[in-house]
């Protein structure tokens, strides 16, 4: 757990999802901007804008948690976070969702079906001084979120009908 935040708690939020969450989110991996994996090391898998509109207009900008499943239904549930916004470092003109799938992935998966059960928030959106201070603060949200779902109400919600049954 190198180079993570050590001013920032490991846990968040209660210890069983409460309203707003889950949201269920399901589209498509678009290509984004490239940054994720070359310039962060930290690989993502951009939403569609059909999915990006899914998200109930009371969610703020930020990084959230859950648990996300690529291409086939009954397939790998993995735990992800989820940054959803305009990331003030670069600049970007459009909101966007980006999944880190807390798993390394050999190949891309453009094009691939995604399904995103989204449990928790951890933290707003910020701009950052330099881009080491964006990575550590990245890094400290995958540590995050592992530690917020490995609680009993969250650890079961990998088995979610989303991840099981035909939409």
């Amino acid at each position: 757990m190198d180079h993570i935040n050590p001013d920032r708690p490991l846990l968040v939020g209660p210890e069983t999802p409460t309203a707003p969450f889950p949201y269920k989110i399901t589209g498509t991996v678009v290509k984004g901007y490239g940054r994720g994996s070359r310039e962060l090391g930290i690989p993502t898998a951009n939403l569609s804008d059909e999915a990006l509109d899914l998200f109930p207009s009371e969610c703020n900008t930020g990084v959230y948690y859950g648990f996300v499943q690529i291409n086939a239904l009954k397939s790998t549930v993995y735990p992800m976070v989820m940054s959803l916004g305009w990331n003030p470092y670069y600049q970007n003109e459009k909101r966007s969702a980006e999944v880190h799938v807390i798993h390394e992935f050999p190949d891309d998966f453009y094009g691939a079906d995604i399904r995103a059960l989204v449990l928790g928030f951890i933290r707003p959106e910020q701009n950052y001084p330099s881009l080491r201070d964006l990575i550590c603060d990245i890094k400290t949200d995958v540590e995050v979120a592992k530690h917020s779902l490995q609680r009993p109400a969250y650890d079961q919600l990998q088995y979610d009908s989303l991840f099981t049954t035909p939409s």
